[in-house]
């Protein structure tokens, strides 16, 4: 469940903007703020049934929008690659092949995303 919520709360960030204001909310009172789904029924005057129905389908959009525009996935990838940019800088003995290698396929991954 916790690896759930650390991906439904990335994906959040990166999506936000393509959901509505009631959409919004709700995952972040659910999903942020660890509010229960009786809790938010109470705030928004709504049966615990419509908030857990507007949760799970605004889950999958998330999903969606991610599996189309992939800004989470490459988010992690380019992570992953300054790690090992910073591994090598730190272990000292780095060769500019694989400094130029890493920095390449960051370079890749970035012109991706704007494709």
């Amino acid at each position: 469940m916790l690896e759930k919520t650390v991906r439904m709360n990335a994906l959040f960030d990166f999506y936000q903007p393509l959901l509505t204001s009631k959409q919004q909310k709700y995952m972040e009172l659910y999903f942020l703020d660890d509010y229960s789904l009786g809790e938010i029924a109470e705030e928004f005057d709504v049966s615990r049934q419509a908030v857990y129905d507007n949760i799970k389908r605004t889950e999958a959009m998330l999903e969606e929008y991610e599996q189309k525009l992939s800004l989470y996935s490459k988010y992690k990838e380019r992570t992953s690659k300054y790690k090992q940019l910073k591994a090598l800088l730190v272990a000292g003995g780095c060769l500019s092949e694989e400094i130029g290698t890493i920095i390449a396929s960051l370079e890749k991954i970035e012109e991706e995303g704007m494709n």
